[in-house]
């Protein structure tokens, strides 16, 4: 039998040589952990569709926040869930919101880089991203809306903003605000690359954000389309986008690669709530092996072009990682 002169399996053959020509590697410096937090004191309520996320009060985020510093992680980004909510969701961009209080907190008690979700669907009282006119989030009065939001997070001591709503010109109305205002060094992140998913479901559940009526279908964009991730990520860049995302992950690694691939600033992806809760919801039933199918799953996201991963798994991805 004719033997080919080149055999693959010379470089699998011991777990020293495979660590050496290894192509991508995890570092727990990837990983960015979201934070739900809520009004009150001694709150820690997990989320039903997500097992092991938790919607947590100020005074519990700071514990949250210690153990993932502990970990080795280096940023968490923070979702607010207010107890009042209103048709122009007011409490956004309120020097004394649940973000903002957070923020503060979050940066009083440990080193970590803060990283704030700008966005008005938790905080308006129909669920959209924006100002509702004729039944439709309209684009350009939301603007304002946004960049205050953006501002008022700064104020409280945030390290980044990162503006999830899709309206066009958005980074724009925010980069000009915090420039005027002396927050020029502040950068965004931005969710440049949102698609219109069925893996948010879960997030919403945790952040009480499903929309009254209608969908999100006409400001997120549909799944089916891929240059169009390409034209979203270049308007934000020349806004002023200093990252940019893309969301969901898992089932978009070939927009990560995309845009990875052309454009010259990092890339975030999100590994998102319906990610979390099938991997969850298989282990559970012990279809799959947890730890195995996580790590695989997050190290997929940073070999298709991610160097930030948004994770839920980020501490326990961290553990695994330390050992």
């Amino acid at each position: 039998m004719m033997f080919p002169i080149t055999r693959s399996r010379r470089l699998r053959s011991s777990k020293n040589i495979r660590s050496m020509v290894r192509e991508t590697t995890l570092s727990v410096n990837d990983f960015i952990y979201p934070l739900f937090v809520c009004e009150g004191k001694g709150i820690r309520h997990e989320v039903p569709s997500m097992p092991g996320v938790y919607n947590l009060s100020v005074d519990e985020v700071i514990k949250e926040a210690k153990e993932a510093e502990n970990l080795g992680i280096k940023s968490v980004i923070i979702f607010g869930i207010p107890d009042h909510k209103d048709e122009e969701g007011s409490g956004a961009y309120s020097s004394e919101g649940i973000v903002q209080k957070a923020i503060k907190a979050i940066k009083d008690y440990t080193d970590l880089y803060v990283i704030t979700d700008v966005c008005m669907c938790e905080y308006t009282s129909h669920g959209h991203c924006g100002h509702i006119i004729n039944g439709d989030v309209d684009n350009d009065s939301t603007l304002d809306m946004l960049a205050r939001e953006a501002l008022s997070h700064a104020e409280a001591g945030a390290d980044m903003v990162a503006p999830s709503d899709m309206m066009d010109g958005r980074v724009a109305a925010i980069r000009t605000m915090l420039d005027d205002n002396g927050f020029e060094n502040i950068p965004i992140m931005s969710y440049a690359v949102k698609y219109a998913s069925g893996y948010y479901g879960p997030f919403r559940d945790a952040a009480d954000s499903t929309p009254a009526f209608g969908s999100r279908k006409t400001y997120q964009m549909d799944p089916a389309n891929r240059r169009e991730a390409l034209k979203e990520a270049f308007q934000d860049i020349e806004e002023g986008a200093d990252i940019i995302m893309v969301k969901p992950a898992l089932a978009y690694l070939d927009i990560i690669r995309d845009v990875k691939d052309s454009c010259v600033v990092p890339v975030a992806s999100y590994n998102v709530s319906g990610e979390y809760a099938m991997i969850k919801a298989a282990a559970k039933n012990g279809w799959i092996d947890e730890e195995k199918v996580v790590m695989e799953t997050l190290l997929s996201m940073k070999r298709a072009g991610s160097d930030l991963i948004i994770t839920y798994f980020a501490k326990d991805a961290a553990k695994k990682l330390n050992k």
